[in-house]
């Protein structure tokens, strides 16, 4: 397969707690957002010039999402230890500390931390997949 663009997305009833986490803690930047499509609202988050990003949405119905165990990872490999402890010192200045993942795997390496629907994003201080 071939693709220009790879997004996952996923609904929230807890939009301004996601962006909180995302973009102040993680520090994502926001790469597109919508208002009222049809009773959605949506916020996307990347990293600049990267076609990858997480988009999350709300409907005015109500969208709750909860993670279903708590292996479901989004993992960012960053190759810099101050890079991850500077994203750390922010996770915790708006409230959320680390947490221990369910696979040790993650702990070796990296430190995990969960958003407000439950989901896990993990930060690996490593360079990811060789190819």
């Amino acid at each position: 397969m071939k693709a220009v663009q790879f997004r996952v997305a996923r609904p929230t009833d807890q939009m301004d707690k996601l962006i909180t986490f995302y973009e102040q803690g993680l520090g994502l930047s926001r790469v597109g957002e919508f208002h009222d499509h049809n009773g959605y609202d949506g916020v996307m988050f990347g990293i600049p010039g990267t076609p990858y990003h997480v988009e999350f949405t709300s409907h005015k119905d109500g969208s709750p999402c909860i993670a279903q165990t708590k292996d479901q990872l989004l993992v960012f490999y960053i190759e810099e230890m101050r890079d991850i402890v500077s994203i750390t010192a922010r996770m915790k200045s708006i409230g959320y500390d680390p947490c221990t993942p369910e696979n040790p795997y993650w702990e070796d390496k990296g430190i995990t931390f969960e958003d407000a629907d439950g989901f896990r994003v993990v930060l690996m201080n490593t360079g990811g997949l060789s190819y």
